[in-house]
C-alpha cells in the first residue's frame, strides 16, 4: 500500500474521530504535532468528554518533517511526539519546556526501565514523558530461512545478516532493510564491537566496510514497505520493527497463507527507540497540553493506543488492558533480561552525522 493511500485513510479516520487536521480552533483545546496513526480513533472524544477540551492534530510522517517544523518556532502546537535520538537536538535549541511534575499525577504509573534508557537522551527525565515504544531487530519467514539455512539458521544473532556466508544464501527469497542510517549504522557498529554512537570518524569506515560486503545480497532499503512484502512472502528476512513483524504475522493468520513470520532481539543487541509527549516552550495552551500528557499516562487510555497500534507503552500498570495477544508477546513485551541488552538510539554530533549520511549513501549505491 502506497504511503500516499495510507495517508488518506488516516486522514478520514482522523475525520470521523473528530480530530481537526488544522491548528486553527476555537479553545479550550490541545494541539497536537503527531505521527500518522499513532493515536486510538476513540481517545479524541472520550478526552473531550471528560475535560471539555478538544483535540486538534497535525499529522508527520517522518522525524525530520517535524524537528525541522518544531525548531522554526511558532507552530501553534502544544503537544509533540518526538522520537527519542531527537529530544537532544530540540533540547539544545531550547523549544522545549521542561515538564512539572506537580501537574502529572499518573507520572508514577511509567517503567522505570524505559524512563533509565530515554535518559541517555533526556538527562534526567526533564522535557519528556515516554508514549510509546519499540525494537529494531529482524523479521523473517521461518520455513523461507529454514529452507535456506538449515534447522540450525542463526535467527537469534546478527550472524544471519552480516555474515556473507548466511545473508548470501537468503538472496533468494529476500532481504530487505529499513531505510534509516542512524538504526542499521548503530547496528552495524554494535555488532562489530564498537560503541552504537561512535564519536571515532574511523569507526564508521569499518562499519561502511561491513555493510558494504552484503550490500549485494540486499533488495533493498525502505520503511515503508518492508512490512508488507514481508506479510506478502516477497522477502523473507528484514532489519525492521518489532510491531511491523507482528502487524505481518496477523496479515498471514487473517489469510491463512500458512507463512510463519517471527522476529528475532538477537543476542548482540537490538536497537530500543522510544516516541515520547513533549510540551512546546512557545506552546499556546500549555495547560491543556499538560491536561493531556497526564491524560495519556493513564494506564486505561494508553493500552487503546498500543491495542490499535501494536505498539507497546512505557506505563507499568496499563498490562491489565493490553490485548493479551500483545501483551503476552516477548518481541513486543521482552522482558527485564533482554530489555538490559537493548541498544538506546541515540543522536550524533553534527560533523559525525553528516559522515553517517555519507557512509549511508555509498551503501544505498553499493559503491
Amino acid at each position: 500500500m502506497s504511503k500516499s493511500h495510507l495517508r488518506a485513510i488516516f486522514l478520514a479516520s482522523l475525520l470521523s474521530a473528530g480530530i481537526s487536521t488544522s491548528v486553527s480552533a476555537v479553545e479550550p483545546a490541545v494541539h497536537l504535532y503527531n505521527w500518522f496513526g499513532l493515536l486510538a480513533p476513540e481517545t479524541p472524544k472520550e478526552f473531550e468528554r471528560e475535560t471539555g477540551s478538544r483535540i486538534k492534530m497535525d499529522a508527520f510522517d517522518s522525524a525530520e518533517m517535524m524537528q525541522s517544523k518544531v525548531m522554526a518556532g511558532r507552530t501553534g502546537y502544544d503537544v509533540v511526539v518526538a522520537t527519542s535520538n531527537v529530544l537532544p537536538g530540540l533540547i539544545e535549541a531550547g523549544v522545549l519546556q521542561p515538564l512539572d511534575r506537580s501537574q502529572l499525577s499518573n507520572f508514577s504509573h511509567i517503567d522505570p526501565d524505559i524512563l533509565a534508557l530515554l535518559a541517555a537522551n533526556d538527562p534526567g527525565n526533564r522535557y519528556a514523558v515516554p508514549y510509546l515504544w519499540g525494537t529494531t531487530g529482524i523479521g523473517y519467514d521461518e520455513d523461507k530461512v529454514k529452507a535456506a539455512l538449515g534447522d540450525n539458521a542463526p535467527v537469534n544473532s546478527w550472524d544471519l545478516i552480516f555474515k556473507e556466508e548466511n545473508i548470501s544464501k537468503l538472496k533468494s527469497c529476500g532481504v530487505a532493510m529499513l531505510d534509516s542510517p542512524s538504526e542499521i549504522i548503530s547496528i552495524a557498529l554494535n555488532y562489530l564491537g564498537l560503541p552504537s554512537n561512535s564519536k571515532n570518524p574511523e569507526d564508521y569506515q569499518k562499519a561502511q566496510a561491513l555493510l558494504l560486503k552484503i550490500r549485494p545480497y540486499i533488495v533493498y532499503f525502505d520503511s515503508s514497505r518492508i512490512d508488507a512484502d514481508l506479510a506478502d512472502g516477497n522477502i523473507c528476512a528484514v532489519v525492521g520493527w518489532a510491531n511491523g513483524a507482528l502487524a505481518a504475522q496477523a496479515i498471514n493468520e487473517k489469510s491463512n497463507t500458512g507463512r510463519k513470520i517471527a522476529y528475532s532481539l538477537p543476542r548482540e543487541g537490538a536497537l530500543v527507540w522510544s516516541e515520547n509527549l513533549v510540551l512546546l516552550k512557545d506552546a499556546p495552551n500549555p495547560k491543556q497540553g499538560m491536561a493531556f500528557i497526564n491524560y495519556m499516562l493513564r494506564p486505561n487510555v494508553i493500552a487503546k493506543t498500543s491495542n490499535h497500534t501494536l505498539y507497546p507503552n512505557a506505563n507499568k500498570d496499563a498490562s491489565e488492558f493490553v490485548e493479551q495477544k500483545l501483551r503476552d508477546n516477548p518481541w513486543i513485551y521482552p522482558d527485564k533480561n533482554t530489555i538490559a541488552t537493548l541498544i538506546p538510539l541515540e543522536p550524533l554530533p553534527l560533523k559525525l552525522e553528516r559522515i553517517r549520511t555519507r557512509v549511508w549513501t555509498k551503501v544505498k549505491s553499493g559503491t
